[in-house]
C-alpha cells in the first residue's frame, strides 16, 4: 500500500463487523435469547435465568439493548413499582441468525478437537 492510499475503515473491509460488535458482545447474545425464548421478563427473573452475569453489568446491557433498540422496557407504575423488558420485532428480527447459529453449534465437537490436535502439535515443538 502506498502513502496515499486510504484503508477502508473496518465496517467496509466486513460489512459484517457492526452487526457482529452489536449482537455477540459478552452478555447481549444470551441476553437477547433468553427474552426470545422466555418473553417478557423482569429484571430479577433474567439476572435468575443469566446466572453468571452482575446486576450492574446487565442493567448496562438491557440500558444499550433499548438503546439499540432491540428490547423494550416496559415501567408500571404501581406500587411496588414493576420493570419489564422483552425483545423488540427489531430483536426478534436475529431469530433466523441466531437459529443457524445454534445448527452450527453441532460443530462444536469438531472444533475442541481441532484446538486439541493443535495443542498437542505445539507441545511436541518445544
Amino acid at each position: 500500500m502506498t502513502e496515499n492510499t486510504v484503508k477502508p475503515a473496518p465496517e467496509q473491509a466486513c460489512p459484517v463487523s457492526p452487526v457482529v460488535d452489536l449482537v455477540f458482545s459478552r452478555w447481549t447474545t444470551p441476553i437477547l435469547w433468553t427474552l426470545h425464548e422466555y418473553g417478557r421478563q423482569r429484571f430479577v427473573e433474567l439476572e435468575r435465568r443469566i446466572a453468571s452475569i452482575t446486576p450492574k453489568v446487565l442493567t448496562q446491557r438491557l440500558r444499550q439493548l433499548e438503546r439499540d433498540g432491540l428490547v423494550v422496557r416496559t415501567y408500571h407504575a404501581e406500587v411496588p413499582p414493576r420493570v419489564e423488558y422483552e425483545i423488540s420485532e427489531l430483536g426478534r428480527s436475529l431469530a433466523p441468525l441466531f437459529a443457524t447459529l445454534a445448527e452450527w453449534s453441532v460443530n462444536l465437537d469438531a472444533v475442541e478437537r481441532a484446538r486439541a490436535d493443535y495443542d498437542a502439535k505445539q507441545r511436541v515443538r518445544r
